[in-house]
């Protein structure tokens, strides 16, 4: 079962392929020839953005036929309609770089007819690849928003659309192709950008980081520190999916990571296989969260809202602590619950061996984070330099145990080069989803601009909610977690930003309430990563079942369970953006909030858990969760009733036998 949970990242991070001999070089050499260009391109610093992005989409385009294959197709062999259609991707990418000052200069904007053809080859097979790589919801909502984009009196398809939703007059074909092919409003857009610039740095910096062997690591320090507690190996399973989300942005290959070694030392101490596989799904959805390296989203959402990524990820710091923390008590809770021990002293790994071996791994993180914060860098130098500190580290580290193990400084060397360049290609295979998530998303913004479609969503929701504020958030909330169903994190995320963010800022403003727009963007951020872990789409729970040997319905469930509060945390620092260190006045009121964030989550775990100090009665935990609710809303009473009402039940808890 461990062995399918593998094959699951290899076919949903990787491809589904395995190959040998000539097309397995081919795979290599296309996955290290991008890496290298995209350092090339950063280093450089004066490449033309829209070309930068070209030629990274079609590195993607031809990955994704490559080393994706069709529903039915071959998985030891590229057949030659993959190769034709990888050849049509790059064809149609590398078009803008080819006819770079045609089409910006000579045409002003005009689209010629192979312009037309061109942009026509290339949304298709985009289209094909996204099916292929993350699945058919994003090319289909993408395709309907490019119907709409040809509907109307003028357009292509010309009939009219109800007078709330028909904003515009309609579009030509040739007049769509040259907003979504010839401008950076569209396929090469911001998304698509940060894709190329930011994203695909931290990608190959988190892949090399993991060839080194700081993901085992990360796992074994934090066993050996929590082992020894109370359900020792599920807390060891938070702190250690916590540190893996540095080097992994993926939900899946977290689990796989940190869930081989932690599920089955859970299942040992007593947890019943659903919540053992569901503590990983929890803990390893939520790695994206966790600054300074937070998921491809974050840095689509810094450059969306105009603030530096060193700014967002000191913004999203508290909440994501929080998060995790939360996770830690309700694991703690669970054990208590359960009556389980933690692991004998005798049989955990001393740490400090683990530490002394592996403390090195720090060091990059520590300089990225000193690079942000401390110098100030911008986010692609800061990552381009720790990437070349990894490329140190890891000749380094191969040459010293070459010499100890008296193999030759030549053979570490050697075994150095392997492993980077293994690095190089599993960081660009990494991102063959993202970039083509980011350039169909593109496509999606690029019509919402261009239409003003956002202008009749913002009346439907109001007709829907009545202008209630929080009926506005759970439609935006159920909203994000249905697309989340379909989408990558990344993708909800740009949809959800374009088309529901300006909504929720615009409907808030009607009801008298100033939200700050990070807070809005957070909050439909931290529902796309949650949407990772909902049923009945969550790849997470399939592999944490397939290692737990358990049923992935009630893993999946549970998983949900577990996150739940991070959607009460999402509507925490919405309704008191101090939370997100916005308009903090002092130390001491930040402290308050910080704690009273943490009572009010913990109150609405032990509600779902069913226990605070004993097994919780129907009607405490429906206190514990009235308690929860009042300190949602920030305000000195609101959190004296949330404080009361938990005191209370302890308090009733401790006194009964």
């Amino acid at each position: 079962m461990e062995k399918d949970a593998s094959l699951l990242v290899e076919e949903t991070e990787l491809g589904g392929r395995r190959l040998k001999g000539a097309g397995r070089y081919v795979l290599f050499g296309l996955g290290v020839a991008w890496s290298l260009f995209q350092l090339w391109a950063t280093e450089l610093g004066t490449l033309d953005p829209m070309r930068l992005r070209a030629v990274h989409l079609a590195f993607a385009l031809a990955l994704a036929f490559l080393a994706y294959p069709g529903r039915r197709g071959p998985r030891e062999r590229i057949p030659l309609l993959d190769w034709g259609m990888a050849l049509l991707g790059v064809v149609g990418a590398l078009y803008v770089v080819w006819d770079y000052y045609g089409i910006t200069q000579l045409r002003g904007g005009i689209p010629s007819q192979r312009d037309v053809f061109m942009g026509t080859l290339t949304l298709l097979v985009l289209f094909l690849a996204a099916w292929r790589v993350v699945g058919p919801a994003l090319p289909i909502i993408a395709s309907v928003f490019v119907l709409y984009a040809l509907t109307g009196p003028k357009g292509l398809l010309p009939f009219t659309l109800p007078s709330w939703l028909q904003l515009h007059a309609g579009s030509q074909w040739g007049q769509l192709m040259g907003q979504l092919y010839t401008t950076a409003e569209g396929i090469w857009g911001v998304p698509l950008g940060v894709s190329a610039t930011f994203v695909f740095l931290f990608v190959l910096f988190g892949a090399l980081l993991e060839k080194a062997g700081a993901g085992h690591f990360f796992i074994q320090v934090a066993y050996a520190l929590l082992g020894h507690f109370r359900g020792g190996p599920a807390k060891a399973a938070v702190v250690a999916s916590a540190l893996t989300g540095v080097v992994s942005g993926s939900s899946v290959s977290n689990v796989v990571t940190t869930g081989t070694f932690t599920i089955p030392l859970m299942k040992r101490v007593g947890y019943p296989p659903e919540k053992a596989g569901a503590v990983e799904v929890a803990s390893s959805s939520n790695g994206q969260l966790m600054p300074p390296v937070m998921g491809a989203a974050a840095f689509i959402m810094a450059e969306f809202l105009g603030i530096p990524y060193t700014q967002l990820i000191l913004i999203a710091l508290i909440p994501a602590l929080l998060a995790y923390a939360t996770l830690f008590i309700t694991v703690h809770l669970e054990a208590l619950q359960l009556g389980l021990k933690g692991v004998p002293r005798s049989e955990l790994p001393p740490l400090g061996p683990i530490l002394r071996s592996g403390f090195h791994y720090l060091l990059p993180l520590a300089y990225l984070i000193y690079a942000l914060v401390g110098l100030r860098l911008t986010p692609e130098r800061a990552a381009l330099n720790t990437i070349f500190f990894m490329l140190v580290l890891i000749l380094s580290q191969e040459v010293w145990r070459s010499f100890r193990g008296g193999a030759g400084v030549g053979f570490g060397l050697l075994r150095g080069g392997r492993l980077i360049l293994e690095g190089l290609e599993a960081g660009a295979r990494g991102m063959v989803g993202i970039a083509l998530a980011t350039a169909s998303a593109g496509v999606i913004v690029g019509i919402v601009t261009m239409t003003g479609i956002g202008f009749g969503l913002t009346d439907i929701v109001e007709r829907l909610s009545g202008g209630n504020l929080i009926l506005v958030l759970v439609l935006a909330q159920l909203t994000s977690l249905l697309l989340g169903m379909g989408l990558p994190t990344t993708a909800n995320y740009i949809v959800m930003a374009s088309l529901v963010v300006p909504v929720v800022l615009q409907l808030s403003e009607k009801a008298g309430y100033t939200v700050p727009p990070v807070a809005a963007h957070m909050f439909v951020f931290y529902f796309g990563i949650m949407a990772d872990s909902t049923p009945p789409v969550a790849l997470a729970a399939y592999a944490a079942s397939a290692i737990a040997k358990s049923d992935f319905w009630k893993t999946a469930v549970q998983g949900f369970v577990y996150e739940l509060r991070t959607a009460l945390l999402a509507y925490m620092f919405f309704f008191s953006p101090k939370l997100l260190l916005l308009g903090v006045g002092s130390v001491l009121e930040g402290v308050w909030i910080v704690l009273s964030a943490l009572l009010g989550m913990t109150a609405f775990s032990a509600s779902l858990v069913g226990f605070l100090h004993k097994r919780a009665l129907l009607w405490e935990r429906a206190l514990l969760m009235a308690a929860a609710l009042s300190l949602v809303v920030p305000g000195l009473l609101t959190d004296l009733v949330g404080l009361g009402l938990f005191l209370m039940v302890y308090a009733f808890q401790r006194m009964r036998k």
